[in-house]
């Protein structure tokens, strides 16, 4: 049996020895995350963004800016990353200010969602928790692991896969795996067990690298390692909610499994269709799972 070739369309038109699955907004050709230019909607070619460049008056281009600000919002910068960065961070330390009770106003248990008498109904805390950390203590200085750790796992794949799939896929992404995260703590865990952090979406985020990796023909050995040890650890260590782990990782891997097969212009609905039938789905396991309790 003999496999089909690729089609051209699915290489960069830049670099032929390059698959990628990001079409230019503007003339619909493949560009690699190198050829990437970052525009008002979705991304521009290196010709297209030229061009663009070449009409708009001089007056209007901007004033000149510090190297460290184009970096963080120059053209291809991973802005949603950032800003997802910024909020934990921010959570993190309103949660530090007594009084406030930002952990608790944040964070979710299934009783949220079970319709369990004399307890509010607030399903927006399934993603709410995903940007809320272990709060931080002095008898428990390790506790600030919890955010550092999430932040510098988000540092390092967000950036590789806002610019692989856009910004817009890319928050896409990162909710839809959160929600994934809690619907499995609502599923297999305790209904008063109180789950915080981002740890499900960023396993939502791993497991979507490593179908996007596979789908390009990368190793995935070492994201595999990664992903079993992290696993591993929810599974022997008290206090790591291991449901949203799974849950998220599930998530997100569905979501870029979509991504992948639905990556051509003219296909831009049949994915938006899919992705919302991913979170329907969802919505749906919650629904069904509260009539039990």
């Amino acid at each position: 049996m003999t496999s089909l070739p690729d089609s051209p369309d699915n290489y960069c038109y830049r670099h032929p020895n390059r698959q990628s699955f990001v079409l230019c907004q503007r003339c619909g050709r493949t560009i690699c995350p190198e050829c990437q230019v970052q525009a008002a909607v979705g991304v521009h070619c290196v010709e297209c963004a030229r061009r663009d460049r070449q009409e708009t008056p001089r007056a209007y281009r901007g004033s000149r800016r510090p190297s460290f600000l184009r970096n963080l919002t120059g053209q291809g910068a991973p802005v949603v990353t950032y800003a997802i960065i910024a909020v934990c961070v921010l959570v993190f330390i309103l949660q530090l200010i007594p009084g406030l009770g930002v952990t608790q106003a944040l964070l979710y248990a299934p009783a949220y969602t079970s319709g369990v008498p004399g307890i509010p109904f607030e399903p927006w805390r399934m993603i709410t928790s995903a940007f809320v950390h272990s709060q931080f203590s002095i008898a428990q200085p390790w506790s600030i692991l919890h955010i550092l750790l999430n932040m510098y796992t988000l540092f390092i794949f967000g950036p590789i896969l806002e610019r692989l799939v856009g910004r817009w896929r890319f928050l896409a992404l990162y909710l839809v795996a959160a929600f994934g995260g809690s619907v499995a703590v609502d599923l297999l865990a305790d209904p008063r067990t109180a789950v915080v952090g981002a740890s499900g979406a960023i396993f939502g985020l791993m497991g979507a690298f490593f179908i996007i990796n596979r789908h390009l023909g990368g190793d995935s050995a070492q994201i595999l390692v990664l992903v079993g040890l992290n696993l591993a650890m929810g599974f022997f260590i008290s206090g790591i909610s291991w449901q949203a782990h799974v849950g998220g990782l599930i998530a997100g891997g569905l979501v870029a499994l979509v991504y992948v097969r639905t990556r051509r212009r003219q296909q831009k609905w049949v994915q938006i269709l899919l992705v919302a039938a991913i979170v329907a789905a969802l919505i749906a396991v919650t629904a069904i799972r509260t009539l039990f309790y």
